[in-house]
């Protein structure tokens, strides 16, 4: 086998089920319609394809549509918790995936309806049930946003 048998063989992705299956976000503030290249405890490819039917555009902004920074950077934390959640083999029931810092958050260009956002998220860290990540999101070969982000498993009082 070739390396590049090898990588697209080890390659996994993640459908709509599964994301549904993985983390408790639902509409409309679900930002990950699927996920490519997991790799366990490693990283993964988290996609967003940004409509003009997404709620917020009808206030931000009217006649120049622009997707809130704080949604690109929650879009990329949804794929970092789906990644935790798979590698961890996490029962969702009763726990959930929690933001704990954000930090050198930065926004490189704007995010627009009919746009495809990329958004590689990699571990830093981890220990237990706490993940550091490195996170982008990319429109094209333009890079929109990055963070670097600390999620942990809570448990939830339901």
């Amino acid at each position: 086998m070739t390396d590049t048998e090898t990588v697209q063989a080890a390659r996994v992705d993640i459908d709509m089920n599964e994301i549904l299956r993985r983390i408790p976000h639902r509409y409309p503030f679900l930002l990950v319609d699927r996920a490519e290249d997991y790799q366990p405890h490693n990283s993964i490819v988290g996609i967003k394809c940004v409509t003009m039917n997404e709620p917020f555009f009808v206030g931000h902004f009217p006649g120049n549509p622009v997707m809130p920074g704080v949604l690109i950077i929650e879009a990329i934390a949804q794929s970092g918790a789906v990644m935790m959640s798979k590698s961890l083999n996490a029962n969702v029931e009763g726990k959930t995936i929690l933001f704990t810092s954000l930090d050198n958050c930065k926004f490189r260009t704007p995010v627009r309806p009919g746009d495809v956002l990329r958004m590689p998220v990699k571990v830093l860290r981890h220990r237990g049930d706490v993940f550091k990540f490195s996170g982008k999101a990319y429109v094209g070969d333009k890079l929109a946003a990055e963070v670097e982000f600390t999620a942990m498993v809570v448990k939830t009082d339901a």
